[in-house]
């Protein structure tokens, strides 16, 4: 969107640094090596002389970080990327351009630079109802803003209508959409199905805890054929006394009936899940039941995070888990998440029907979603395209068809 809006303005983009007026570097802060690496790209751009714009959430959470190493840059948070233009103009004068209040603007409507052509990404909101322990972007987003249903249903459609096939609805957490509003995700979801043409919806993370309220209304808005049978549940641990230390305001028993229930209703679906590794006071019997759990409901996709302190948050204060018992932890999660992710895509072997081609391979070939989402690489075929694929092969984190 900003290099969107920039490119309106009579910018011209470029990845080179030295053929660069002013660098750009859009930041994000959710976890500590995460953290690490922005500081360091910050720092090795100021070594340059270039003019810096600092965007997304460090402005926000880690401002004193940042202008320790570079004091000059200007900065532009999260929620106020529709004044890069003016940021980067000032900045370009010599002076230090800061945008880091709270702004209720809607990021739709926007022009955008599009990484894929197939691909829109459609955000529905900002900000979220939780308040976890261990998490820095609320600090940085603030609380729920949902953005208007007609706004989010006109991006779809001029998005349709530039090519797009594939629309990815996201937010820190699209379950509980709507709530400031008056209305719900299934009740959105309802309204974008009835969007004429041929296309694909996935809808993004929805914490376990604003699913469960409006579970069987998103089980039927699930059963058209243009919202892909995907569900990002982050669980984080399968300890409920560790879930009660993050705050999450759920336990194992909601995880398991959300999985249960939308299992029940599609046979083949593709879970998602995120687990954080080593909270402060995780012990080796609550790691354990983190094991147990992925065993049982055998998610696709597991996005692991070894815990680290972000600044400003509780979990900070308390004591924390040794790294190298992490690292241990880590490992064998790993390890047990590969062995269940190649089991569950066995079971495709053979499976043949309709793919949507949305991105090219990193060594070749084309990579398709099925209506499960599930990636499916073919040597052929032209981005955009909807073929019918038959699966030959798998591998723990794709399958290969022809």
């Amino acid at each position: 969107m900003m290099q969107g809006l920039l490119t309106e303005a009579g910018f011209e983009l470029t990845e080179s640094k030295q053929e660069a007026d002013v660098i750009v570097i859009n930041t994000c802060t959710v976890k500590e090596v995460t953290f690490h690496r922005m500081l360091h790209r910050i720092q090795e751009f100021t070594k340059n002389g270039k003019y810096l714009v600092i965007t997304g959430c460090m402005p926000k959470t880690e401002r004193a970080a940042i202008e320790k190493i570079a004091p000059n840059a200007s900065l532009v948070g999260p929620n106020s990327i529709h004044v890069i233009v003016n940021a980067v103009f000032e900045t370009l004068t010599g002076k230090k351009s800061v945008h880091v209040q709270e702004r209720q603007i809607p990021k739709l409507g926007l022009p955008r630079v599009r990484k894929n052509a197939v691909i829109a990404i459609c955000p529905i909101a900002t900000g979220c109802l939780g308040h976890c322990s261990f998490c820095q972007t609320k600090l940085a987003k603030g609380d729920l803003f949902s953005f208007p249903p007609e706004l989010i249903l006109s991006e779809i459609k001029y998005s349709l209508h530039e090519g797009c096939k594939e629309i990815w609805l996201t937010a820190q957490d699209t379950g509980c959409y709507g709530s400031d509003l008056g209305t719900s995700l299934p009740e959105l979801l309802n309204k974008i199905v009835k969007i004429p043409g041929d296309f694909f919806a996935r809808v993004g993370m929805m914490n376990p805890q604003h699913v469960l309220p409006i579970l069987d209304d998103l089980l039927e808005s699930y059963e058209s054929g243009k919202i892909f049978k995907f569900l990002h549940l982050p669980v984080q641990s399968g300890s409920n006394r560790i879930l009660k230390r993050m705050n999450r305001d759920y336990h194992v028993s909601d995880v398991q009936q959300i999985i249960r229930k939308f299992k029940n209703a599609f046979e083949y679906l593709t879970l998602s899940t995120d687990i954080i590794v080593g909270f402060p006071g995780e012990t080796n019997s609550d790691f354990q039941q983190t094991l147990k759990l992925l065993k049982e409901v055998k998610p696709d996709v597991v996005n692991i995070s070894k815990f680290g302190k972000r600044a400003g948050t509780k979990a900070t204060k308390m004591t924390q888990v040794p790294k190298p018992i992490i690292r241990e932890r880590t490992k064998e999660l790993v390890e047990l998440c590969k062995r269940i992710q190649l089991e569950n895509n066995e079971k495709w072997i053979g499976w043949k029907g309709k793919v949507l081609l949305d991105k090219k391979g990193k060594r070749g070939g084309v990579i398709g979603r099925n209506f499960a989402y599930k990636p499916i690489l073919t040597m052929r075929g032209s981005l955009g395209r909807f073929k019918t694929v038959q699966v030959l092969h798998s591998r723990p984190t794709f399958l290969i068809g022809e």
